[in-house]
């Protein structure tokens, strides 16, 4: 005869491991992350605030895109300081894009999202992107300009002029997209991650082919209207990197073009 309190010693083990361990995440969050050191700790702190008051079971992923300075070290001090699991994954190649990539390759769980490191989006935008995902959307993209949007810091004039005009002619190649650039954008996992692995641009315009091939691909995309601030320390230049963002378009545009087939 089995002893039982042998029995009831186990079961009681069994249960507080179950209890105890970590949930299994249902939204994976990449954080691609280049020299953040200065932003990256309170980034982490309004992030998994949120997703622990609202009971959101999730993980961070920072992609540490080979900075040169303590972005990992402000990320692992962060770890311990959080109920969200935050893990780093490393990149040595250089771009978003390839940061954004590196993180949708580790990641496994059923919805997925990426977001900028300077908060410029708020961390709630994310609950009611999760929501609508579940609803049966396919892609979730934040939106300054749609119906609802908010700039709560104006832009610059010049950084403004530079806006539209990239949008504008963004949208002769992704379509009726009110703004490809907003740093929050979400996803049913097993839906994009086909879409991720056929991308190419690793630089500024990498969300533009991205929506592209996400509308080639037949995938529900919704605008989800935020309230957005131009967060200080950018180092975006409206000149500089306007001039390269333009030059990537045309290189969207003619990866894309090239893997039509011939009629």
């Amino acid at each position: 005869m089995p002893d039982d309190s042998v029995q009831d010693h186990a079961h009681t083990a069994e249960a507080t491991v179950r209890t105890t361990s970590t949930p299994v995440p249902e939204l994976d969050i990449i954080v691609p992350a280049y020299n953040e050191a200065a932003r990256i700790g309170a980034t982490l702190d309004a992030l998994c605030g949120t997703l622990s008051r609202t009971g959101t079971r999730a993980r961070v992923l920072v992609v540490d895109n080979a900075s040169v300075d303590d972005t990992v070290d402000q990320v692992v001090r962060s770890r311990g300081s959080h109920l969200i699991p935050i893990e780093v994954v490393n990149c040595r190649a250089q771009g978003k894009g390839a940061a954004v990539r590196a993180g949708i390759r580790r990641a496994d769980a059923p919805f997925v999202a990426y977001l900028d490191a300077d908060q410029s989006t708020p961390p709630q935008a994310l609950i009611t992107g999760l929501m609508l995902l579940k609803h049966g959307w396919d892609a979730v993209i934040g939106s300054r300009r749609a119906l609802g949007g908010v700039y709560l810091v104006p832009q610059a004039p010049l950084r403004r002029a530079g806006s539209r005009a990239f949008n504008l002619a963004a949208s002769r190649i992704v379509g009726q997209v009110s703004d490809t650039q907003c740093g929050l954008k979400m996803f049913r996992t097993e839906a994009i991650k086909p879409v991720f692995a056929a991308s190419q641009i690793d630089g500024f315009a990498f969300d533009v082919e991205l929506l592209a091939r996400a509308r080639d691909a037949g995938l529900r995309v919704m605008e989800l209207p935020v309230s957005w601030t131009d967060s200080p320390g950018s180092t975006f230049s409206p000149v500089r990197d306007g001039l390269t963002a333009f030059r990537e378009l045309s290189r969207v545009r003619r990866v894309l073009r090239s893997e039509v087939a011939p009629a």
